[in-house]
């Protein structure tokens, strides 16, 4: 007989709903993700660009006068070439009446591809010392190079002198360009030339155990004869005479097809080849050089007998093949090769993007200094209508208005909510609608409505179904024609409904937006959101009222004809943020919103980074869901065509598309501090801090705020605006892959209540 004993402890499955949730959390979670990892891409294509053009970590020149005494004197004395050998170095001259023509610092897309049209011209090769960074921009140059028949060196891959740095930089840039020669050409090479290098009787004891590493690791070092001086454009002729070698002796000479204006060498490299030949010249590469060494070595020669005869070309010591001419490269494969061709892809996508982004930086820095000059003109042209001595709205308002408090386990608040409201200068009524709440809310909102003598307070009481139902719950519980809406962690001073609804003199007003601020204000996180407000409020509501477009009313403060809800349907629970997708609607409806900045409001705003993101988050994706709600806009006519065709584009532009783009100017700021002028880029970024310092400031002057706060700026511009871009990349992810969020609470504490001396 078989038994089944019931299994302890078995996990309860998850309900359908509690699968959702975290699917949801999941998915969120990869949202975040992949907004930090377009972040790192960005940045990462940054450095490599920087990387690619300016050399980092110091390249500091090998002091004149040094010494040589570690350095064997027939290094010194010897050739231009040096090989080692079983831990031996040795030295190898140019044989008599050759020339080993040598360029360094290439490619370049200017005057590369002119030398190596002149080169195949004349049918002479030439050996390109090239640096890793330019070989891996313009990969192409340099398979043609090899193409050609012309034979390829390093001279490291950010132009640094090696005689200072660590093993690991010297093995770095010696292998960085390695790679960037597989991924162009396919090929690695043995021939190595030193930047700033010259004769081999300048090699002194800093320098000399570089060459040796490398030569234990199989590199040719190839140093020079004859210095052509090219780089000091000295006139076409000078580069010619100088380049020439005395009597009928060979050399190895210099010339630069990169590093600055090469238009001389361009002109003179044509007449040196042909002045050359006419003295019974012959041109060979530097492996060529090394070849006929070996080979007169083994005929038992000296080594010091013409190369070659005539005017051919000494290529590898076979002058009829060029297979020999190649002698330094090896085909690249294996991990070699694909490691670089990735590398010569990375560097085509930074050479693309790094453009791309600049051109966006100029429009992003246009639209931005923009922006600053229309708030500011606006704003004070706002400023200056509404403060005319006969400015009115119309005959002063005394009607009652009903005041709606939305509630979701607001214990540490509510009560400070409901003492300011009475002392309210204006007749209202209170409903507070309590969302379901856990924690008492609403027996502390009867309590201390009881406390306080308030007998205009109800408390209704209903399930918890989100902040949009509530507000609508209280329009259809309201009393008075004119609602007034506040979150329940805000405080009203006594004479903010009383500003907050002359508006509505004006029949055609439908809805009043008043003036939020951070009640909060003494904490690091709280004063940058109280600058922020105070711009956001002062300037942007201001600039956007006398355009009549006002795209959003707080759900701090904000006042409402009730038929004007109504007719719109109430408060939609389609987006995120409420207060945007009405504000929208009754300007569709063909209601005006208008700004009261006399009313104003004290709220608690988010304690935390981890609260101030899901909020912002929320604001920020909730605006773009109620910006696509309402795109019809764009082709209505009457007010609804005026919000689409004008408030819609500034909305999208100043706090969508500009802010997503904004970082660049952070991102190039740093870019230009590391890899271009430290002095310039600084300069240039505290002069946009300037000019936000100066709007800042006006909007300060504007609301009768104390400047103090302004001490705070040049730090919210380092941290906390950084926060906000990784917010908005993070909500338009959102947006693009179909999310959607629920509504969030945010862990309040109760510490706003109405400012000291008002009231």
């Amino acid at each position: 007989m078989t038994t089944t004993t019931p299994s302890r402890g078995r996990r309860r499955a998850p309900t359908r709903i509690e699968r959702a949730a975290g699917k949801a959390a999941a998915l969120q979670k990869l949202r975040v993700i992949l907004a930090l990892l377009l972040l790192l891409g960005l940045t990462s294509v940054m450095l490599l660009d920087g990387y690619l053009r300016a050399e980092v970590g110091g390249d500091e020149r090998v002091r004149d006068g040094a010494s040589s005494s570690k350095v064997p004197d027939k290094i010194l004395n010897g050739g231009p070439i040096i090989s080692f050998r079983g831990g031996q170095a040795t030295t190898t001259s140019v044989p008599a009446k050759t020339i080993a023509l040598t360029f360094d610092d290439g490619p370049n897309p200017t005057y590369t591809p002119q030398v190596l049209k002149i080169l195949e011209k004349y049918d002479v090769p030439a050996t390109f010392f090239l640096v890793g960074s330019m070989v891996s921009r313009y990969p192409g140059i340099v398979k043609d190079m090899v193409d050609q028949g012309n034979e390829v060196g390093i001279h490291t891959f950010t132009h640094v002198d090696l005689s200072y740095q660590s093993d690991a930089r010297i093995r770095r840039e010696m292998t960085q360009t390695q790679l960037a020669l597989a991924g162009a050409a396919g090929i690695t090479t043995t021939l190595f030339r030193a930047p700033y290098s010259s004769e081999t009787d300048a090699i002194d004891n800093y320098s000399w155990p570089v060459y040796e590493k490398l030569g234990e690791e199989g590199y040719t070092s190839v140093f020079v004869d004859t210095d052509s001086d090219d780089w000091k454009k000295p006139g076409v002729s000078k580069i010619v005479k100088w380049a020439m070698p005395s009597g009928t002796s060979g050399a190895s000479v210099l010339m630069h097809d990169a590093g600055g204006d090469r238009e001389q060498t361009i002109k003179a490299l044509p007449e040196y080849i042909e002045k050359m030949r006419a003295k019974g010249y012959t041109f060979t590469t530097i492996s060529g050089v090394i070849e006929a060494q070996n080979t007169a070595a083994r005929a038992g020669q000296q080594t010091n007998a013409p190369a070659g005869t005539g005017g051919g070309q000494l290529r590898g010591g076979d002058q009829n093949g060029t297979d020999r001419l190649q002698a330094a490269h090896r085909e690249a494969t294996g991990t070699t090769l694909y490691e670089g061709k990735a590398l010569v892809m990375a560097v085509a996508v930074a050479e693309y993007t790094v453009p791309t982004l600049s051109v966006g930086l100029v429009i992003v820095g246009v639209a931005v200094m923009g922006r600053f000059g229309m708030m500011l003109i606006l704003a004070r042209r706002h400023y200056r209508l509404r403060n005319k001595r006969r400015f009115s709205w119309g005959p002063t308002v005394t009607m009652p208005v009903t005041v709606i408090v939305p509630a979701y386990n607001e214990k540490e608040c509510i009560a400070n909510t409901l003492e300011s409201l009475a002392k309210s200068t204006h007749p209202i009524e209170v409903i507070v609608v309590d969302d379901g709440s856990s924690d008492g809310t609403s027996e502390i909102a009867r309590e201390a409505a009881r406390t306080l003598g308030m007998t205009n307070v109800r408390v209704i009481r209903q399930e918890n179904a989100g902040k949009p139902a509530a507000l609508n719950n209280g329009v259809r519980s309201a009393s008075h024609d004119i609602v007034v809406m506040m979150d329940g962690d805000t405080v009203f001073e006594p004479d903010t409904v009383r500003q907050l609804v002359q508006p509505f003199a004006n029949p055609e007003v439908g809805a009043v937006a008043g003036n939020a601020k951070v009640g909060n204000r003494d904490t690091v996180i709280g004063a940058w959101q109280h600058i922020e407000y105070v711009m956001g409020f002062n300037l942007d509501r201001r600039m956007y009222d006398l355009l009549r477009c006002m795209p959003t009313i707080p759900g701090a403060i904000g006042a409402f004809r009730r038929e004007a809800v109504l007719q719109v349907g109430g408060m939609s629970e389609d987006t995120l943020a409420e207060d945007t997708d009405i504000t929208i609607a009754m300007h569709r409806a063909g209601w005006r919103v208008v700004y009261q900045e006399h009313a104003r409001a004290w709220t608690e705003a988010p304690g935390s980074l981890k609260q101030l993101w899901s909020q912002r988050y929320r604001w920020s994706y909730g605006t773009m869901q109620a910006l696509w709600k309402h795109r019809k806009s764009l082709t209505d006519k009457g007010p609804s065509g005026r919000f689409g065709r004008v408030g819609m584009p500034l909305v999208v532009i100043f706090q969508i598309v500009t802010p997503v783009f904004a970082p660049l100017i952070d991102v190039f700021t740093a870019y230009s501090m590391v890899f271009v002028d430290f002095r310039a880029a600084l300069y240039a970024w505290l002069a946009v801090l300037g000019v936000q310092l100066v709007c800042a400031a006006y909007a300060f002057k504007l609301d009768k705020e104390k400047y103090r706060y302004l001490l705070m700026m040049p730090l919210q511009q380092l941290a906390y605006r950084q926060m906000m871009y990784l917010v908005l990349i993070h909500s338009c992810i959102t947006a693009l892959t179909g999310g959607r969020l629920r509504w969030q609470k945010l862990k309040r504490t109760g510490e706003v209540g109405t400012p000291a001396g008002v009231g």
